[in-house]
């Protein structure tokens, strides 16, 4: 695989994901998913594992 094809899944502090280059340094608040592939696949990922899009703190704030 190509780098200009390669992402890494990259998760926030409020567990919002989003798909960034490797090799970039990330925002602050941002820390590495655990996964890495093709655009598709990290996409494909994310929507498998990000069900609620809340944001973590709101969903906390209804939980609770």
């Amino acid at each position: 695989m190509n780098t200009q094809d390669e992402y890494t899944v990259v998760v926030n502090d409020e567990e919002q994901y989003s798909i960034w280059r490797p090799g970039r340094p990330l925002p602050e608040g941002w820390q590495a998913g655990g996964f890495a592939g093709s655009k598709d696949d990290c996409l494909a990922h994310i929507a498998s594992v990000w069900t609620d899009m809340r944001p973590a703190s709101l969903r906390r704030q209804m939980d609770g």
